[in-house]
């Protein structure tokens, strides 16, 4: 089920990206494998560059890992989350998979124009890009609120001032410990 889920959409976002298709048909026939947290996913390059399931009894060539805790950082990017995944494997296939998973981006403006028309769908795209920007926005004044809340109201957290001061203390008193180490090895000669 997750390997047949995995192969539609991944075939889904190779089939408006012709690039993607060139780089990973060298690799026909090649077995590769994802691994989430326990759960694997086995795939096979085709001849035209789209993918399709294997069974997991065939050796991967290149192996595809990643924790589950980086899926969240899709929501800031797909760069945050290629940065926690691991490619062992072939070094050229590798390479080839590592590059499209990094490039490869959904179009879904493309996809919402083939259900309602390109106007309606651009509309839409923009009004979802909109509404996130918006909730982004709002979350980020809640916590700003918050803090200050913490901070100067409640006197729950030090404010940022206070801690540069305090480590500024510890800065000086770490210095006036070296020093009077040094006078005692002084004195001890």
């Amino acid at each position: 089920m997750l390997s047949s889920s995995f192969v539609a959409l991944l075939n889904h976002l190779l089939t408006r990206a012709e690039w993607a298709r060139r780089r990973l048909s060298p690799f026909a026939g090649h077995p590769a494998r994802l691994m989430l947290e326990g759960a694997s996913i086995d795939f096979t390059i085709a001849a035209d560059g789209y993918v399709a399931a294997s069974g997991a009894n065939a050796a991967p060539e290149v192996t595809i890992s990643a924790p589950a805790s980086a899926l969240p950082g899709l929501l800031e990017g797909w760069d945050r989350v290629m940065k926690a995944v691991r490619i062992n494997g072939n070094a050229e296939m590798a390479d080839a998979l590592g590059f499209v998973f990094r490039n490869l981006r959904w179009d879904p403006e493309a996809d919402l124009a083939a259900l309602v028309g390109d106007v309606a769908a651009h509309r839409l795209h923009e009004g979802v890009l909109s509404l996130l920007s918006t909730q982004r926005s709002a979350a980020q004044a809640a916590g700003n609120n918050l803090l200050e809340y913490l901070t100067i109201e409640k006197r729950i957290l030090p404010s940022r001032t206070e801690i540069e001061q305090h480590v500024d203390r510890l800065r000086e008193l770490r210095d006036a410990v070296a020093r009077l180490e040094k006078r005692i090895e002084r004195i001890e000669r």
